[in-house]
C-alpha cells in the first residue's frame, strides 16, 4: 500500500496556518486516492525533534560497533526518522517562512535525518522520491517584489531536498498570509484570498498526481 510521509512545522493551529490548510487538503484528496494506505504523520510544532548535537552527529559518522549507550540511543532516533522517508512513496513537507527562513524545528529535522552514505551522499536511500513542498510566507518574495533578495526559504529547501537527498521536488506557495490580519496589507487581501484558492487547488491536484504515479 502506499505511503505518505507529511511534514508539518507552523507553530499556529490548523484553521489558522496557512501551511496546514494545504497539507490538509493533500493528505485528505491522497487519503481518497489511496484509503488503504498509511500516512507518517510528524507535527514538528507538537512534538519537536532534539536539534542534532555532538553525539547524535559524531554517532552519524562512525562504526556502529563502537558506538557509546549516548550515541546508541541518538543515533536510534536518526535511524528511525530515515526509515520513515525511505519507506514513503511521497512526501509532502509544510515549511511556512519565519523571519526570512524555515521554523528550526523543520532544520532540526533536515539536520537529523542526512545522514551521510545512507539518506545523503553518493546514492541517496530515497533518491527520486517525490517532495511537495508547502513555502506559505506572510508576505511576497517573488521574483520582481522589493523583498525578492530575502527569500531563503523555497531557495533553501529546493538546494537541501534536492541537493542532499535526491528528491524530485515541486512547490505549493500560499503568500501574502498576514493581509487579514495587518492592516498596513488591507488592500493585498484579495490577493491573498486568490493565492490561497490557488494553494489548495494545487494541493488537490499535485496530491491526485502523485496517488496516480504510485498506483501505477
Amino acid at each position: 500500500m502506499a505511503t505518505l510521509l507529511l511534514i508539518d512545522s507552523s507553530v499556529s493551529p490548523e484553521g489558522v496556518s496557512a501551511s496546514r490548510a494545504v497539507t490538509a487538503v493533500f493528505r485528505k484528496t491522497w487519503e481518497e486516492q489511496h484509503p488503504g494506505g498509511t500516512v507518517i504523520h510528524r507535527d514538528l510544532a507538537a512534538e519537536p525533534l532534539p536539534h542534532l548535537d555532538g553525539v547524535a552527529a559524531s554517532a552519524g559518522f562512525s562504526d556502529p560497533a563502537t558506538h557509546t549507550p549516548e550515541q546508541q540511543a541518538a543515533f536510534a532516533l536518526r535511524t528511525k526518522l530515515a526509515e520513515e522517508i525511505e519507506q514513503a512513496d511521497a512526501i509532502v513537507i509544510a515549511a511556512p517562512m519565519y523571519n526570512f527562513t524555515i521554523p528550526s524545528t523543520l532544520k532540526a529535522w533536515l539536520d537529523q535525518t542526512i545522514i551521510m552514505g545512507r539518506t545523503a551522499g553518493a546514492e541517496p536511500s530515497a533518491k527520486g522520491t517525490p517532495a511537495v513542498v508547502v513555502a506559505s510566507r506572510g508576505g511576497s518574495y517573488a521574483p520582481g517584489t522589493p523583498r525578492e533578495d530575502f527569500e531563503y526559504a523555497r531557495n533553501y529547501m529546493e538546494a537541501v531536498l534536492t541537493g542532499a537527498f535526491g528528491f524530485e521536488v515541486d512547490f505549493i506557495v500560499p503568500e501574502l498570509t498576514m493581509a487579514p490580519s495587518n492592516p498596513a496589507m488591507a488592500e493585498l487581501i484579495p490577493l491573498f484570498e486568490e493565492s490561497r484558492e490557488k494553494a489548495q487547488q494545487e494541493a488537490v491536484i499535485k496530491a491526485k498526481e502523485l496517488a496516480e504515479r504510485v498506483a501505477a
